[in-house]
């Protein structure tokens, strides 16, 4: 109130809330989204159905699907979806893990904001043993090498324990290593590898053992004509991003005919063209075509006299696949093509999947990229192979290019935890409480873990404490046997990426989230006390 008069500073209908009503309220979303993606953590976790709107379904118990498919409104839960985004982006697995740890520090947290410590000394003690708990991952991570086959692949098995697909974890993993080895390239005494060579094929029908690894790339697509062969042995491939068709003149034309003859030699003109066309693809020694851009019906009637199989407006993405795959150059005119930008495959065939003709490139010789055809009973079956394997091709491509690993089944957590509050008491001050309570935090996960595996949490947490006094710094959970036990010698281990990223996503979410102590929601349309409010998405207007 100034001279009686009331001062609004805000538009009518603007919701706010601030202080410890507003950083309640963020902390009680952000739990909300842990809460809901906690039970599906580990290999005894249980999957999600979601239905959206036209009531199409996904099951799944990957975190970061599960969150995207729900639709998520409040600005606080908002920031932990993209923790998970984050974490799928960077590492490709630990969604659900990244989600729970910032649920839990923000749940530790809430407990210190009652006893009136400030959020900004929570916020520095987070950080500190974020930085902490980064370096411990890092004193008892271990190296790997590509040529590692049975570590990689067992940290494959690890990502794909948790999954629909455990049941053929074995030949899943396998297949992830085998893609990611082929495909990875060496810079500078480093490994990159580039998810864009990795084809996943998704096709319902028979069981998830008969996914197969196709050294080469499966086209989905049929060959143009039905007179080519199904089956080239030996195949020379031409790659073209250009049609085999008469070209249009880029401006309005007409063509005078006076005399009926001149319709004849018209058109022997233009098969003539299409002719030369095909006859200088043969004198290459190309026997299959593959093209961005149409062919013209009477050039393939010329290409099948010839016995070349072609194939008609193949994705751009598609046709760089192959040429990394077969060694191939992709030519932009037919006029420009010769015998040394033709690449080699074993085979090229064409075969029904399903209810789809399809063109298999296979039997490439040293390919870059490669494609993995995904079998299963029904849609959804298929779709959550896929997004298992994707992870799993992720966490070994991580493990590559970091060169490092840590054991899983909670073990990383807990010894972080154990550490953190002998940390704890060397910084001392108020900042001690923030990082006990982080250590409190990051033994969620093996919390967590027992029980999703309907064991008992406190009894396997003294267990894992035990264990780590001790020195024992590896010992996790097995779900499977309710034991404590060394997880590098239980084969369950992960890359060093998975863990590390965790920390930080989950981290920088929960100090955000905290230090937040005013929410101020301004509604489209709502009017302010001297006329009418802005339209949406007008200026002054925000959606939250």
């Amino acid at each position: 109130m100034l001279g009686g008069q009331p001062v609004f500073i805000l538009k009518e209908g603007t919701k706010r809330e601030s202080g410890k009503d507003a950083m309640q309220n963020n902390i009680e979303a952000a739990k909300a989204i842990s809460t809901s993606v906690r039970s599906t953590l580990g290999p005894r976790g249980m999957d999600k159905m979601l239905v959206d709107s036209l009531g199409d379904i996904v099951i799944t118990n990957d975190g970061v699907t599960i969150l995207k498919e729900m639709d998520v409104e409040h600005p606080a839960a908002k920031m932990m979806v993209e923790v998970s985004k984050t974490q799928d982006s960077f590492v490709g697995d630990g969604t659900t893990t990244a989600v729970i740890v910032a649920g839990a520090l923000l749940s530790e947290a809430e407990g210190l904001i009652k006893q009136n410590v400030h959020p900004t000394v929570i916020s520095e003690g987070y950080r500190m043993a974020s930085a902490q708990a980064k370096k411990i991952l890092h004193d008892m991570s271990k190296p790997v090498k590509i040529d590692d086959k049975p570590l990689l692949t067992k940290m494959a098995e690890t990502a794909l324990s948790s999954k629909s697909a455990s049941g053929s974890k074995t030949k899943l993993a396998e297949i992830s290593y085998e893609v990611v080895k082929s495909v990875a390239e060496k810079v500078e005494n480093k490994y990159t590898v580039d998810f864009d060579n990795i084809q996943l094929v998704k096709k319902k029908g028979g069981e998830i053992d008969d996914t197969e690894l196709i050294y080469g790339i499966i086209v989905d697509k049929e060959k143009v004509h039905p007179g080519m062969p199904d089956f080239v042995h030996g195949a020379k491939i031409a790659l073209l991003n250009a049609a085999l068709e008469i070209k249009k003149p880029e401006f309005d034309t007409n063509i005078r005919i006076d005399d009926p003859s001149m319709i004849q030699k018209f058109l022997q003109q233009e098969e003539s063209m299409l002719r030369e066309m095909v006859r200088k693809i043969k004198a290459t020694g190309a026997n299959v075509l593959i093209t961005q851009k149409g062919i013209d019906d009477l050039a393939q009637h010329f290409l099948s006299k010839e016995g070349i199989y072609a194939v008609r407006r193949v994705k751009k993405s598609d046709v760089e696949k192959l040429a990394k795959a077969t060694g191939a150059s992709i030519a932009s005119s037919i006029d420009e093509l010769t015998s040394s930008d033709l690449g080699s495959a074993e085979n090229v065939e064409q075969k029904k999947i399903d209810e789809d003709y399809m063109t298999f490139v296979t039997g490439c010789k040293n390919p870059k990229a490669l494609s993995v055809l995904i079998r299963g009973g029904t849609e959804h079956v298929v779709d959550e192979i896929e997004r298992s394997i994707t992870d799993s091709v992720h966490v070994v491509a991580a493990a590559i290019e970091d060169g490092k690993y840590t054991s899983g089944g909670g073990s990383s957590a807990a010894e972080i935890a154990f550490r953190l509050g002998e940390y704890a008491k060397k910084v001392g001050g108020r900042q001690q409480l923030a990082i006990e309570k982080y250590a409190n935090a990051m033994e969620e996960i093996p919390r967590a873990l027992s029980e999703n595996a309907g064991l008992d949490p406190i009894d396997i947490l003294i267990k894992i404490r035990s264990r780590h006094a001790e020195g024992q710094k590896y010992h996790g959970i097995n779900v499977y046997d309710g034991e404590v036990q060394d997880m590098i010698k239980a084969g369950v281990i992960e890359p060093i990426r998975v863990g590390e990223q965790a920390i930080e996503s989950a981290t920088e979410a929960a100090v955000m989230i905290l230090r937040i102590d005013d929410v101020i929601a301004t509604r489209a349309g709502s009017k302010g006390p001297g006329g009418g409010g802005s339209p949406p998405g007008g200026e002054g207007s925000s959606e939250d």
